[in-house]
């Protein structure tokens, strides 16, 4: 049996969704736009890029080069997990929950091969930290930009209303953090640490194309942007392109076409037109409860038209990027990248828990300051 049809049978989001697009499309077929539509091609395309320059840093030996470089200045477990949960949390703010996961994850893992952090945990926690932390910016996640677009407030304006859930999300992954991270000293596995030399001339092509991408993605130009990184990797670093999860990128545009039909259903859109999401409570909960089901961002798209609110459902889609891993695309991004045995597993015993204490506090603190 080929490699490729052994992998793809491990691929258990992947076939789900399929059939399930594939389900959908025989027995509601739709017009091609509306396939089109759902695909989110920027979204993939952006994906795709990402991959493209983190897979380059990573084979130039820059990330390796830079966790043996962090770990020397920073001796305690604790502290090294504070410093990579805030970094992640900060970066999210400003180049968005899945560019902070292909830079923070790639690090985690280099420095736990050559430590003793607990890689796992520490990408867990750094799950967390990015739905936290692109909660508070316009530019931060997927659903924060649609609707920073569909409301147009001013940035700061968005920023400082989402500021009290930030605020709450943030000092309890803080606080799990400190709790959860060992006491312990960083121990160093000397005889671990790769002494190959960073190839500057691929870490230099890498890091500027992740320069050049971030920036296309910030102008909507995406699908330009993942095109224009293709023919420089194809004739320079063909390997680097090789070495890219492509069935990652299969499984998300699965999920976007499965999901993307199914919250367009007859029977889901009436189901919604019979809840009474005027009562803030009952919106809060919708968010969140679907947001479980078909992913925050699906969750927006679904419930916008329905809210009266907009901002309050940008709060109630980012709590609900907590919980199950399908929540949020960036918890199946920290597990996909972090690729360690029962990862998902690990994820639940946190996130969901997570959810049920974060949840409660973000409505009791946004209604008392509201």
């Amino acid at each position: 049996m080929p490699s490729w049809i052994k992998r793809l049978g491990h691929e258990r989001l992947l076939i789900l969704f399929a059939l399930l697009a594939i389900v959908l499309a025989i027995v509601d077929p739709r017009p091609l736009t509306s396939y089109q539509r759902w695909l989110q091609l920027p979204t993939l395309a952006g994906l795709l890029g990402l991959m493209i320059c983190i897979q380059g840093i990573r084979d130039s030996g820059l990330v390796q080069h830079a966790a043996a470089a962090l770990i020397e200045r920073v001796h305690s477990l604790r502290g090294l997990g504070v410093l990579l949960v805030s970094a992640t949390a900060l970066l999210s703010m400003v180049l968005t929950n899945d560019v902070s996961l292909f830079l923070l994850v790639p690090l985690t893992l280099a420095i736990g091969s050559i430590s003793n952090l607990p890689v796992m945990r520490t990408v867990v926690l750094e799950a967390l930290a990015v739905n936290a932390g692109s909660t508070l910016s316009p530019i931060g996640n997927p659903q924060n930009l649609l609707l920073w677009q569909y409301t147009h407030l001013p940035f700061l304006e968005f920023m400082r209303t989402m500021l009290p859930a930030f605020g709450v999300m943030f000092v309890l992954v803080l606080l799990l953090t400190l709790v959860w991270m060992p006491r312990g000293r960083v121990i160093l596995h000397a005889e671990d640490i790769d002494g190959h030399p960073v190839s500057n001339s691929q870490a230099i092509l890498s890091v500027l194309a992740l320069v050049s991408m971030v920036v296309m993605m910030e102008h909507n130009h995406a699908v330009l942007g993942a095109l224009l990184l293709l023919v420089p990797f194809a004739l320079l670093e063909s390997g680097t392109l090789r070495r890219i999860d492509w069935l990652l990128l299969a499984t998300f545009a699965a999920i976007f076409l499965g999901l993307g039909h199914f919250a367009e259903l007859g029977w889901v859109q009436r189901a919604l037109a019979s809840i009474n999401l005027e009562n803030p409570l009952t919106l809060y909960a919708s968010g969140i409860l679907a947001s479980q089901v078909i992913s925050n961002v699906p969750a927006t798209v679904l419930l916008l038209r329905h809210a009266p609110d907009p901002m309050a459902l940008a709060v109630a889609v980012n709590v609900g990027g907590f919980g199950v891993a399908i929540g949020s695309l960036a918890n199946l991004i920290a597990l996909r990248l972090a690729k360690q045995p029962k990862g998902a597993r690990l994820l639940h015993l946190v996130s969901i828990p997570f959810l049920l204490v974060c949840a409660p506090l973000v409505y009791l603190v946004m209604r008392w300051l509201g």
